[in-house]
């Protein structure tokens, strides 16, 4: 497994350069983006089989983001680990940018599906498994859904269709973060037990920490080892990381005035200092 360390310095990297291209535009999905850090961390910097440098790599692993709204965590994730330049990331929305508001497979190197409009990712990322079984290939699917995209009944057709076919190439993640754009998912429209629900049609499924990275990252190594499709319930903060966005009420997308900006300058310059007291301690040969 990678280092603790590395893991959790990659989650924060990826929280900050959220923070980063979200305040350069002034707004966006700030919530939800936020509460998928650590599992963006422990996908690409310990589970899957990725090469920045060739992003269609043939033997390279899938990853589909299903709620493509919160787009500004993966661009992050993919600066981070290279597969395009950190400051593209302060084109976010601009006009004429490679980097538009939800997931865009024609625009942004790394990105495997256009996603956005709710379900229509884990379906895609239930065809690409399925191919590449019939294809004799080796390559991991994992698909990220949000407990509010729940909502929709084509995940729960798309769900049964990955268990019928039994894609044990498959992972499916789903954010629960318990907050959706018309308020707490609850209230709207009830999940339940996600796990019992998952199992019930089939799949194999734990609750898992959301927030901790090497939580996450051991179970994808038990989801790699399964011998049935499975699906990762991690148990998620919308928001999670910064306090200015995790109390706010309407935290799925925010416009940012005077004070909002100050505050998420604010907590760019704590990850900054967090991630520079750890290189500190690096070359001190010290541990956190």
């Amino acid at each position: 497994m990678a280092q603790e360390r590395d893991l959790k310095r990659l989650a924060q990297t990826i929280r900050r350069l959220t923070l980063m291209e979200l305040l350069h535009a002034g707004y966006g999905h700030f919530g939800g983006s936020l509460s998928i850090v650590e599992a963006l961390a422990a996908l690409y910097g310990h589970a899957m089989k990725v090469d920045p440098a060739h992003p269609d790599w043939e033997d390279r692993d899938y990853f589909v983001l299903s709620k493509g709204h919160a787009a500004p965590a993966l661009y992050a994730t993919l600066a981070a680990v290279g597969f395009f330049p950190a400051e593209r990331l302060e084109t976010l929305n601009a006009n004429g940018t490679k980097l538009p508001s939800h997931a865009d497979r024609n625009k942004v190197e790394g990105v495997e599906m256009t996603t956005g409009s709710m379900g229509q990712g884990i379906s895609a990322a239930a065809g690409m498994a399925y191919g590449l079984r019939v294809a004799g290939k080796s390559n991991q699917v994992y698909c990220l859904v949000g407990d509010g995209e729940l909502n929709e009944g084509q995940c729960w057709e798309a769900t049964q269709f990955i268990a019928h076919q039994q894609l044990t190439n498959f992972v499916l993640l789903v954010d629960d973060n318990k907050r959706q754009l018309d308020g707490p998912t609850a209230d709207i429209c009830q999940t339940f037990d996600l796990v019992a629900k998952f199992e019930a049609f089939g799949l194999a499924a734990e609750l898992v920490p959301g927030q901790d990275v090497m939580a996450i990252a051991a179970a994808l190594d038990r989801a790699r080892e399964a011998k049935r499709p499975t699906c990762l319930v991690l148990d998620t903060i919308k928001g999670a990381g910064v306090d200015f966005v995790a109390n706010a009420k309407d935290n799925h997308h925010l416009r940012l005035d005077g004070a909002g900006k100050e505050a998420i300058a604010q907590a760019i310059s704590l990850l900054e200092a967090e991630l520079n007291l750890d290189v500190v301690a690096v070359e001190e040969g010290t541990d956190r």
